[in-house]
């Protein structure tokens, strides 16, 4: 989920929740920890050293992703990094699974307006938050390192979750086909934000969330209860609507 060119700078780590209509973050979240201050105990210095992490992360890439930079930067000493994290991959998986958290799963009571709304929460966070260069070294070590792959396997099978728990739901309230897949839907879903994001470089179109729920999602019609009611869903002489594409389970 490699990355476009950076422009002006620094950003600051942002929490998915951003993505959100939600009041602006602090100062505080968007400023560097200071070096000069000695790391203390507790949740608050875990979370230093996770900010630290991914601002390393973001700054330097995987080749300055290091123990030592990030103890540098979070103003802590490596000794103390390593007694909570075995390897650099380790406080890696841990910034990165602690500051982007799964989206919370919407229940409108309309399938299309709960994929468009995670959806679109996505989309913010491929634009306006250094997620897109986060991940893209995320990837690199992961393609480097089994464990980490695994590790990373595991955080965006998390990360599907929400539309997945959506179209299970639709599903079974009859929104969708019965033999309806979630997981290739939720590729289908999903795959055009990445490509143009990590592949094309191009900017996401802002009609493109409702262009791909109307291509990908099938939402049966209403059936006809009687042959009058057939005969009048296709006015005499008119094409017949086109089927469109449903994305089933596979027998095998």
């Amino acid at each position: 989920m490699a990355s476009s060119p950076r422009a002006g700078g620094k950003r600051p780590v942002v929490s998915p929740a951003a993505a959100r209509p939600r009041a602006a973050s602090t100062a505080s979240q968007h400023a560097p920890a200071d070096p000069r201050q000695p790391i203390s105990r507790g949740a608050g210095a875990r979370q230093r050293v996770l900010q630290a992490a991914l601002e390393v992360l973001d700054d330097d890439g995987l080749p300055g992703f290091t123990m030592e930079a990030v103890a540098r930067r979070a103003g802590a000493s490596k000794a103390t990094l390593y007694r909570h994290w075995p390897t650099a991959g380790a406080l890696m998986i841990d910034a990165m699974d602690a500051t982007f958290q799964p989206f919370p799963v919407p229940d409108t009571g309309r399938v299309d307006a709960d994929v468009a709304q995670l959806l679109t929460a996505f989309v913010t966070l491929l634009e306006h938050t250094p997620f897109p260069r986060l991940l893209a070294a995320f990837i690199d070590a992961a393609e480097r390192d089994p464990a980490l792959a695994a590790l990373h396997a595991d955080l965006t099978r998390r990360r599907r979750e929400p539309l997945l728990a959506v179209l299970a739901r639709a599903r079974e309230r009859g929104q969708l086909a019965p033999d309806l897949d979630p997981e290739v839907v939720t590729d289908l879903l999903t795959g055009p934000f990445f490509y143009r994001r990590f592949i094309a470089h191009q900017p996401i179109p802002p009609d493109l969330v409702n262009d791909v729920i109307t291509h990908v999602l099938t939402i049966p019609a209403p059936q006809a209860t009687d042959d009058h009611a057939a005969d009048e869903s296709t006015p005499e002489g008119a094409p017949a609507r086109p089927n469109r594409p449903i994305h089933r389970r596979s027998s095998a």
